[in-house]
C-alpha cells in the first residue's frame, strides 16, 4: 500500500510538484522504506485526436523516455507504458503496486485535467498546485480578478516588479518599460545571422522516429509532416545547452530584428526554448535569471533593448497567455465574433500555394515543426483572419503542427490575439494587415507571383484584396473600435465600384480554396 506518482508528457522536470511531494523513495506503513512507483503513458489514442506534426510526437515520446530513464536512474521505481488509452495501463499499474493514492501535477491544459478528473480509479487522486510557471495559478486568478481589462503591459509590469527583473527598486532599469520601437526593425541591408544549435538523435530517440515512421497509425501525416532530420533536444542537459548557446550567441542582438522574417532562415536570433519549456524541460524563472544575469555581466556592451524584449517574451506574454486562460473559462474555445466559417486552406498541410510568404512559412513548419512569433501571428493567423477561415479549424491546425504547441497556449493566441474571435477580451486591435506589412517585414514578397502593391486585378496580392474585403465586411464592427479610426477612414474613400472588384476577388479566391480543399487528402 503506496502512493504513486503519475508524470504526464509536459512536466519533465525532477522539481515537479507531484515528486517533489513524495520524494524517491516512501515509507509504507509498517513496512521499510521502498522506491516511489512513478508512470508514464504514451497514448496513441491522445495521440491521433488531432493530425499532429511526427516531429511533435517524437519530441515528446523520446522526451518523456529520457525523462523516464533519469529517473529510474536516481533511484525512483519507474514503469513506462505505451497503450491505446491511459485507464488501461494505468489501473494495472495501480493494483500492481497497491496504490492508494495517485499524485499528480495538476495539468495546464483544461481537457485534460477534465480526462482526470472523469476516470474511475480505485484508489484517492491528488492533484499537487502545478508549479511550471512563474505565477502560481491562484495569483493569476486573483489578478486577472482584481482587473476591469486585462492588458498585457499592466500584467508584465507587475510581473516585473513582483518577481524584481529588470529593476530598480519600484522602477525599471533605465526608466523604461517598454523598448517595441527599438525592436521592430526590418530586415534591410545583410544581416549577419547567427547558427541555431541542433542535436543529432542519439540510439533511443532514433527507436521513436523509426516506430513512429512505421506505424500504421501515422501513415497519413507521413504525406504532410517532414520526420526527418530531426534535430531537437530531448533531455533536460540539451535544453540547458540550447539556453547558454542562446545567452551567448543571440541575446545581445535578439531585440531589434526579432518581429524581421527572411527566406530561408528558419531561426534568426531567436531563442527555440519555448519546446523546452512547454515540455517542462526547462522552468521560465530559470530562464530569466539567466538572461538578467548575462545582461548585468556585459552591461557595458550590450544594449537593454535585446534582454528587455526577451524578458517580455518570458514573463510577459508568455505568463500573460496562461494567466488568460485561466481566466476565460471553457466556454473561451467557442467564441467567433465575426463569425468566419471559411474551411481551412488545405495549403496549410501542404505548402502549395503562389503566395510565397505562405510557401515560405508552412514549408519551414513542414519540415521542422516550427515558426517564430511574427510568422505564426502576420503570416499563418492573419491570412486566416483575413479571409474568414474559422478559428477553432485553425486553432486545432496550430495546436497539430507545431511543435510547441498545446492547449492553454494556442487558445490564447490564435483565439484571442490572433483572430481577434473574442471580440477584443484580450487584443485591443485585429492584428490584420495587408501586404504592405509582410513586405515591410520580411523579403518574401521579392519573390512572390503576386503583386504587393496591387489591390485588385489578375495579379493583386491575396492578401491586399482579402484585407480590405475583411475590414468592408465587418465594418459595422470595426468602426465601434477606437484603433481603427484611420484605417475605417481609409476604406471609406474607396469607390462602390472598387469595393465590389474587391468583395468579387475575394469571392473567387474562396471558391478556389474550397475547390482546392476537395482535391487535398488532409491527416486525420
Amino acid at each position: 500500500m503506496t502512493i504513486g506518482v503519475w508524470v504526464l508528457g509536459d512536466q519533465l522536470w525532477a522539481g515537479q510538484s507531484a515528486l517533489q511531494s513524495c520524494g524517491c523513495s516512501t515509507v509504507p506503513p509498517g513496512g521499510n522504506r521502498q522506491p516511489t512507483p512513478v508512470i508514464f503513458i504514451e497514448s496513441l489514442h491522445h495521440a491521433q485526436e488531432l493530425p499532429y506534426h511526427l516531429q511533435k510526437l517524437v519530441l515528446l515520446w523520446s522526451a518523456m523516455r529520457h525523462f523516464a530513464d533519469e529517473l529510474r536512474q536516481d533511484g525512483w521505481d519507474v514503469t513506462y507504458k505505451q497503450g491505446i488509452d491511459f485507464k488501461t495501463p494505468l489501473l494495472a499499474w495501480i493494483e500492481q503496486h497497491q496504490i492508494i493514492e495517485l499524485r499528480v501535477m495538476t495539468p495546464t491544459d483544461r481537457p485534460f485535467a477534465k480526462l482526470i478528473e472523469q476516470l474511475d480509479l480505485p484508489c484517492k487522486i491528488t492533484l499537487t498546485p502545478s508549479n511550471r510557471f512563474i505565477w502560481n495559478d491562484q495569483d493569476l486568478i486573483s489578478w486577472a480578478n482584481s482587473r476591469k481589462r486585462l492588458v498585457m503591459e499592466d500584467f508584465y509590469r507587475e510581473g516585473r516588479r513582483r518577481f524584481n527583473v529588470l529593476m530598480e527598486g519600484d522602477q525599471p532599469i533605465a526608466g523604461r518599460w517598454n523598448f517595441d520601437k527599438e525592436n521592430r526593425k526590418p530586415p534591410k541591408g545583410k544581416l549577419n545571422l547567427p547558427e541555431a544549435l541542433w542535436f543529432q538523435p542519439d540510439q533511443m530517440t532514433q527507436e521513436v522516429i523509426d516506430w513512429v515512421r512505421a506505424s500504421p497509425e501515422f501513415k497519413d501525416s507521413q504525406d504532410y509532416w517532414s520526420i526527418e532530420p530531426f534535430q531537437w533536444g530531448v533531455t533536460r542537459q540539451q535544453a540547458l545547452q540550447v539556453l547558454e548557446f542562446f545567452i551567448q550567441t543571440r541575446l545581445s542582438e535578439f531585440g531589434p530584428y526579432q518581429d524581421a522574417m527572411v527566406t530561408g532562415e528558419q531561426t534568426m536570433w531567436h531563442a527555440m526554448l519555448s519546446p523546452y519549456l512547454n515540455l517542462g524541460l526547462l522552468h521560465p524563472l530559470e530562464v530569466l535569471e539567466a538572461a538578467e544575469q548575462a545582461y548585468y555581466q556585459n552591461q557595458t556592451e550590450w544594449e537593454l533593448n535585446s534582454v528587455e524584449g526577451f524578458v517580455r517574451q518570458i514573463l510577459g506574454w508568455r505568463e500573460y497567455m496562461h494567466c488568460i486562460y485561466l481566466h476565460m473559462g471553457e466556454d473561451y474555445p467557442s467564441s467567433n465574433y465575426f463569425n468566419h466559417t471559411q474551411p481551412l486552406p488545405g495549403f496549410y498541410f501542404t505548402g502549395d500555394t503562389k503566395m510565397n510568404c505562405l510557401h515560405q512559412v508552412l514549408t519551414q513548419v513542414k519540415e521542422t515543426g516550427y515558426a517564430h512569433h511574427i510568422q505564426r501571428l502576420m503570416v499563418l493567423s492573419n491570412f486566416g483572419l483575413i479571409a474568414g477561415v474559422s478559428p477553432q479549424e485553425l486553432q486545432d491546425w496550430f495546436h497539430a503542427a507545431f511543435v510547441d504547441g498545446y492547449d492553454w497556449v494556442m487558445q490564447t493566441n490564435v483565439i484571442g490575439m490572433g483572430q481577434f474571435a473574442d471580440g477584443g477580451l484580450m487584443a485591443s486591435k485585429p492584428y490584420a494587415a495587408s501586404a504592405n506589412y509582410i513586405n515591410n517585414m520580411s523579403d518574401y514578397c521579392k519573390h512572390c507571383a503576386y503583386d504587393r502593391r496591387d489591390r485588385t486585378g489578375e495579379n493583386a496580392c491575396p492578401f491586399n484584396f482579402f484585407y480590405w474585403d475583411f475590414l468592408d465586411r465587418h465594418q459595422d464592427k470595426l468602426k465601434k473600435n477606437h484603433r481603427m479610426g484611420q484605417i475605417m477612414f481609409n476604406l471609406a474613400r474607396f469607390s462602390d465600384e472598387e469595393r465590389q472588384l474587391i468583395r468579387d476577388m475575394q469571392l473567387d479566391a474562396a471558391a478556389q480554396v474550397l475547390r482546392r480543399l476537395q482535391a487535398v487528402k488532409r491527416p486525420g
